[in-house]
């Protein structure tokens, strides 16, 4: 019998686990490549044969290493007898038939995300401080890298728009901290992650097409159906959940996650911030929820004139970079140092 790969993590031995990865993009290849380095049977499917990212050489690479890669059309039509896991690229749909059969079969589907998760290693996990939204997560993302790394902390960034976090999960050489990036199509088969602290920077139309046939399928709202996957960055939360004053939806979804108890609700906004907030006082960014004196002052982070931009939407990724960032213990000095520092591109 196959070993529960839900029972498994880093340190275990996955010899004997039949894994299928769906899509050989990059998240793919990196799924694929991680669960053969930990004794995993791999079989990688994806329907595109194109050479793209030298996906040719990463497939010739695989097979040499024991892996079964199957490109091109059809090939994601069945899945595979006797199959212990699934991992999907995100934006697969729900409805494709690989993924439709591994649910009536109960087999677990995975993203990367919760492939990344599951394998962190115990003795050096590193937190997570993550971040989706319609706009702004790249640049968000970055602004909080170089905040952490001002802070001296081996950190890096990850995600939707780069290195896929399974790699940096897998790194020999620990990270102290990770600024991770996450789209709703990478939360939709995200179910164990609890991230240090975690923001949602707006809520907006977007991807309605994969949304609309979710809803289809489920009768429920394609909008609706977007909100609530983003809003899953915010389960299980342990310390700050970040969320857009500006946008009502952002704290409904703070409202309705399940967190670790004592976890806070900590707002942005680019008007004068209230106690619990960090906002704008005149040209200042100003923290008024990581200070003991909140209730009566407010602690000087930067200048918007320390910023690469004085654009609004910039100001209010810089403040959401600033939070979660304070939320992991980040010094006034260092937010300000990694804040001045950091030019777009």
């Amino acid at each position: 019998m196959s070993p529960d790969p839900r029972l498994l993590g880093r340190r275990d031995s996955w010899e004997g686990v039949r894994a299928v990865v769906a899509g050989f993009g990059v998240s793919g290849f990196a799924a694929a490549d991680n669960l053969l380095h930990l004794g995993a049977d791999v079989t990688a499917l994806d329907e595109s044969a194109d050479d793209t990212d030298g996906r040719a050489q990463k497939a010739e690479l695989l097979e040499v290493l024991g892996a079964t890669i199957r490109l091109g059309e059809g090939s994601t039509a069945t899945l595979p007898d006797d199959v212990d896991l699934v991992v999907t690229s995100p934006g697969w749909r729900p409805s494709a038939p690989l993924l439709a059969q591994a649910r009536a079969r109960g087999v677990p589907v995975w993203g990367e995300v919760e492939l990344a998760w599951r394998l962190r290693d115990p003795e050096h996990a590193a937190p997570w401080l993550a971040v989706t939204g319609t706009k702004g997560k790249t640049t968000t993302v970055q602004l909080l890298d170089a905040i952490l790394r001002a802070a001296g902390l081996r950190s890096i960034a990850v995600g939707d728009a780069g290195l896929p976090i399974v790699e940096a999960v897998m790194d020999p050489t620990p990270y102290d901290v990770m600024a991770v990036e996450l789209s709703s199509l990478q939360l939709h088969h995200t179910e164990s992650m609890s991230a240090e602290a975690a923001a949602v920077l707006n809520v907006a139309e977007d991807h309605l097409g994969w949304y609309a046939e979710l809803g289809a399928e489920q009768g429920t709202d394609p909008v609706a159906a977007y909100a609530s996957d983003m809003g899953r960055i915010y389960e299980q939360v342990q310390r700050v959940c970040v969320y857009n004053a500006a946008d009502a939806e952002t704290e409904r979804l703070v409202r309705e996650a399940d967190v670790v108890e004592g976890a806070r609700a900590i707002g942005f906004t680019l008007g004068m911030p209230g106690v619990g907030m960090v906002g704008v006082v005149e040209d200042i960014l100003a923290d008024r929820a990581f200070i003991d004196e909140r209730e009566t002052s407010a602690a000087e982070l930067c200048t918007i004139g320390d910023l690469a931009s004085s654009a609004p939407h910039f100001v209010a990724d810089a403040l959401a970079a600033a939070a979660l960032a304070r939320a992991h213990g980040v010094s006034q000095a260092a937010v300000r140092d990694g804040l001045r520092s950091f030019r777009p591109g």
